[in-house]
């Protein structure tokens, strides 16, 4: 019995032919998943482009209007409520014009500012606007993609997509001698072009889930995230003007409980203090950087966003019980917070 040898010729070219028809199909996974991003973007900028507008910035001087600065804001109803960072609009004697990249140019008045979470609410006079629908900053995850999108021409908005590179983030801010932190910050690859601050950060459904606010570094951004916390304060800046919260005096970030703990407490985390600002109720009542919050006022602390939950305006002024893990063993402490005003070290 003989037998055939196949030429090595032969096996090379069947080779070839699977790498090739390998790298095609690769390549057109590539397109396919390119060409869907590029839509994803598009869709979101198309959905956005009439609820962000440009602001032109002027303050009162004694030879009258003058430039003061620019940037977005985000439509919030249609009767001209909008909402913008802060630090656009800080200052006594502000106002200016809101463009509408339909044309519109709509004079502006500040209804209320808060310079604690960089969110500040304007009013124009309008009833046909089209208000940008609010997403949950809490649902964002790492790794998502977002669409960062601002007007700081008027005619055409600025879009630029990235991803969430980070979650949880503080920022300082600060009005007078006060500081606060804000926490959960969302950090964001997607590059913020001057004029940006107080745009959209939208999801991939076209959701705003973040008010663009500053830059952290070459290539990154940082946006005021959209929760339920941050919702109330928007609110209290349509209604009163102003938002009245409790002050605690910390920084803090959720960090993961030790398995005995979390059989303990029934909680996979709680809120590490990072930081404790001098002369605050929190200074006061002897919490600690490392310290590790699980409950105030008698409930549970898992995130930061239970914690602002809970440090609402009722609390000024009343001693309130909270628990703390510190070296491995929970503590009990008081605290009595004060209101966060611009007279705070």
């Amino acid at each position: 019995m003989t037998s055939s040898a196949v030429p090595s010729s032969n096996v090379a070219g069947a080779a070839e032919g699977v790498s090739d028809a390998s790298e095609q199909e690769a390549l057109q996974r590539d397109r396919e998943a390119l060409d869907a991003y590029s839509r994803t973007v598009t869709e979101v900028a198309e959905r956005l482009a009439s609820s962000v507008v440009n602001l032109r910035v002027t303050r009162s001087t004694r030879r009258g209007q003058v430039p003061a600065g620019a940037g977005s804001g985000v439509v919030l109803t249609p009767d001209g409520f909008l909402l913008t960072s802060a630090h656009v609009v800080a200052g006594q004697g502000r106002r200016g014009r809101a463009s509408l990249v339909d044309g519109r140019e709509l004079g502006f008045q500040v209804v209320g500012s808060d310079p604690f979470s960089d969110l500040a609410v304007l009013r124009v006079d309008a009833a046909d606007l089209i208000p940008a629908p609010l997403g949950d900053a809490e649902k964002l995850r790492v790794g998502q993609l977002v669409v960062a999108i601002g007007n700081p021409h008027g005619f055409a908005g600025s879009v630029t997509a990235g991803v969430v590179s980070a979650v949880g983030r503080s920022l300082p801010a600060r009005a007078g001698s006060a500081v606060r932190i804000i926490d959960n910050v969302i950090q964001t690859d997607a590059a913020l072009n001057p004029g940006n601050s107080g745009g959209a950060l939208a999801d991939s459904l076209g959701r705003v889930v973040g008010i663009n606010t500053a830059l952290a570094g070459y290539g990154l951004g940082l946006a005021v995230p959209i929760t339920s916390a941050t919702r109330k304060f928007i609110g209290s800046l349509m209604t009163e003007g102003r938002v009245r919260r409790a002050y605690l005096g910390i920084a803090g970030g959720p960090r993961p409980l030790p398995p005995r703990l979390q059989k303990q407490l029934g909680l996979d985390a709680g809120v590490e203090v990072v930081e404790v600002v001098s002369g605050s109720p929190a200074d006061r009542a002897g919490l600690r950087p490392e310290d590790l919050i699980v409950e105030l006022d008698g409930n549970p602390v898992a995130s930061v966003n239970d914690l602002q939950r809970v440090v609402v305006a009722d609390l000024i002024g009343k001693s309130i019980p909270l628990a703390v893990i510190r070296n491995g063993a929970t503590l009990r402490l008081h605290l009595v917070p004060s209101e966060l005003n611009s007279r705070h070290p």
